[in-house]
């Protein structure tokens, strides 16, 4: 087993009896869960006004990506530029033009390999390999057979290897093990355990005389926490999937930048450009990592932008305009739809939704609605609201759902979607017409929600597990994402073509006049 050495500066200048150690020196510049924000963003991950911007108040962006990796690479004699997965989804750039822009702008920026997130697959095989034909570098996928996929085999790697001033590196990629119930990568693709994945490929590179392996991972920090101690072999983890902001400066970091799980270094830059994550390490002669030190470099309004990078987002953006630009409603207040709050308890913006939902099918007598957390993918700031914001709340087309189910059957799904709190997974429930409480303390699926109730007339009463109520849902979770399989396996007299949610949301708070956003104890915890 590698064993992680701190070395002093004098150890670093000692000669052995055949010369000096030949320590090995890497900048890995990362990113990860990108989604599509070609343009600034606001705080809240929204978009940004060209009037914030030119005022400094925005962050990200691919022009100031460019000018950042460029400087970058200038501070360092060896770098390498890679992506944690999740290019795909989020605005309405990826709504028009799928992956191109994307891989355009990848290819100009200089990356050298990603991982496949699971919304590389919300279009299937076919988007994901249009998406790998244009890129200049490979992607990659270690933890599934994708052989029975005539798209992806032969074409999609598990792991590469590339040359950097005279020495291998070896880069393996990992994508979600539960990948069928988060997107949609069809019926030929087998997702496997990612610990055993890794280590199958880290053997086989070690024996081509490997000695320096980098894992680009889409699995979430626990996640790769867990590989890191199951495995043998792996310097570093650049991660992605949970949006993970590490640093060793800021008090709203989730860990130190990097987290050491044994000898391996982990990684993760937050998510839409608003960081470039800045890896140093340090190898000796056989491969052992000695050094890894870093922090993510915020883009903030303090990074210039690249005069041509922003000319061509610019007239990328031209398609766009009349759709995003279009006023749709007014709020009095901002709405949080920020990830750590919708992922884990009730929020603004779920409330928003889910309200919005019923709404619009309660003259179908449909009391409940129950909207994945994960779906909810921004924050909007006061005042007008556009639709090119709402759809960067809700960019995934999804299209309001109906059912009739049993009461069990609310309490089941409510129990699936708790079930992965811990981790900030997006299957978390926003809910409206219900109320519910549920207990950490109590294990996964094993009575985590210990009450109910809905509503009769001005009273709440605890659901009757064999009554039959009207859910709405979105198509996706429907259809059973997120794991919310008893929709599919259970929901009675389903209709999955309902409008659109982002149109459905819009038209809900236009209705409002000025929408005043809040809480109201519908989601509550032990």
């Amino acid at each position: 087993m590698k064993t992680f050495r701190i070395l002093m500066a004098a150890s670093a200048l000692a000669m052995s009896a055949t010369g000096a150690l030949a320590d090995y020196n890497l900048t890995i510049l990362h990113t990860n869960d990108f989604h599509a924000r070609f343009e600034p963003i606001s705080k809240y991950d929204s978009g940004c006004s060209a009037e914030d911007n030119a005022e400094g108040k925005c962050f990200g962006g691919s022009a100031r990506l460019v000018t950042a990796i460029e400087a970058a690479r200038a501070r360092s004699d060896n770098s390498i530029l890679v992506d944690g997965g999740d290019q795909f989804q989020g605005t309405l750039f990826y709504t028009y033009y799928k992956g191109k822009l994307a891989a355009e702008m990848m290819n100009k920026m200089g990356y050298e390999a990603m991982t496949v997130g699971n919304h590389e697959f919300d279009d299937g095989p076919e988007v994901l390999r249009g998406f790998m034909d244009a890129l200049n570098f490979p992607i990659l996928m270690s933890n599934a057979d994708f052989s029975g996929e005539p798209l992806l085999a032969g074409v999609l790697q598990k792991s590469t290897v590339i040359s950097k001033d005279g020495e291998l590196i070896g880069l393996i990629g990992l994508t979600p093990q539960d990948n069928d119930d988060l997107s949609s990568p069809g019926k030929n693709i087998i997702f496997t355990d990612p610990s055993d994945a890794v280590q199958h490929q880290v053997d086989a590179l070690t024996t081509a005389g490997v000695n320096k392996i980098i894992v680009l991972s889409h699995s979430g920090y626990v996640v790769d926490q867990i590989v890191a101690a199951n495995t043998t072999g792996v310097d570093v983890i650049v991660g992605g999937h949970s949006n993970t902001y590490l640093s060793n400066t800021s008090d709203r970091a989730k860990g130190a930048y990097p987290t050491m799980v044994g000898d391996t270094a982990i990684v993760q830059a937050y998510a839409y450009g608003k960081f470039l994550g800045e890896l140093n390490v340090t190898f000796d002669d056989d491969g052992n990592l000695i050094s890894a030190t870093g922090e993510p470099i915020i883009m903030d309004g303090e990074v210039v932008e690249d005069a041509g990078t922003l000319a061509r987002i610019a007239e990328a953006a031209v398609p766009l305009e009349e759709i995003r630009s279009k006023v749709v409603a007014t709020t009095s207040a901002a709405i949080n739809g920020e990830r750590d709050s919708c992922r884990a308890v009730e929020c603004e913006m779920g409330n928003l939704v889910a309200d919005a939902m019923v709404d619009r099918v309660a003259d179908q007598g449909v009391t409940i609605a129950i909207q994945n957390g994960g779906g909810v993918r921004a924050s909007i700031d006061a005042g007008e609201v556009t639709m090119g914001e709402v759809l960067t709340v809700l960019p995934f087309q999804n299209t309001l759902a109906t059912m009739q189910l049993t009461g069990a059957g609310v309490i089941a799904a409510l129990e699936n979607g708790v079930s992965q709190a811990e981790e900030g997974a997006g299957r978390f429930p926003q809910v409206s017409g219900i109320r519910f409480t549920w207990d950490a303390s109590i294990a996964p699926n094993e009575g985590r929600v210990v009450e109910v109730l809905v509503a009769d007339g001005d009273n709440w009463v605890p659901i009757d597990p064999d009554g039959v109520y009207g859910v709405v849902t979105n198509n996706y979770m429907r259809s059973g994402g997120d794991g919310y399989k008893i929709f599919a396996a259970e929901g009675m007299n389903a209709y999955d073509y309902g409008p659109s949610l982002e149109d459905v949301v819009a038209e809900f708070m236009a209705a409002a006049g000025a929408y005043t956003p809040y809480l109201d104890g519908r989601i509550s915890q032990k």
